[in-house]
């Protein structure tokens, strides 16, 4: 009884790790990584889903404004099985689309007006981050895994 309750919550079923390089050029729209899946006991995950995130912030106190953008999405199909005391790897590239704002492109355009913009984004407060998320859908399971890790964007 106690085994399925832990099979259902997904106590000690799919573990997933994530390895990114440090960071990840822009221009290229390819996200590269490896994906580790384990477990404790036998796991059969049928679909796995990473999606890069954009958190896109600006402005200050009460004003700030906060979006989300998704930039690229992956779904790899199963099913996949996970035995104990193993460690599946899965080789992924998450192609993705950067959405430059109209004042990153005209700093692009226009070098000279590079500096002002800048001085434009650091008052108005203007920051960007990324993560990536890897969801796991497990055969079984009510709770699947998840994680989210930060992503560096240069």
């Amino acid at each position: 009884m106690i085994e399925r309750v832990k099979q259902w919550l997904g106590i000690e079923g799919v573990k997933i790790e994530v390895e990114v390089p440090d960071e990840i050029a822009i221009h290229t729209g390819q996200l590269k990584g490896l994906l580790r899946l384990s477990s404790m006991s036998p796991q059969q995950v049928t679909h796995i889903r990473l999606a890069l995130i954009e958190r896109y912030g600006r402005g200050r106190g009460k004003d700030r404004l906060v979006d989300e953008h998704l930039l690229g999405e992956l779904n790899i199909d199963g099913p996949f099985e996970v035995l104990p005391g193993e460690v599946m790897e899965i080789e992924f590239s998450l192609p993705f689309q950067h959405l430059a704002s109209p004042a990153d492109m005209w700093a692009q355009r226009s070098p000279l007006a590079r500096p002002l913009i800048q001085l434009a984004k650091w008052v108005s407060k203007v920051e960007a981050h990324y993560r990536l998320e890897v969801e796991a859908t497990v055969a079984g399971t009510a709770l699947n895994p998840f994680v989210s890790i930060p992503v560096v964007l240069k």
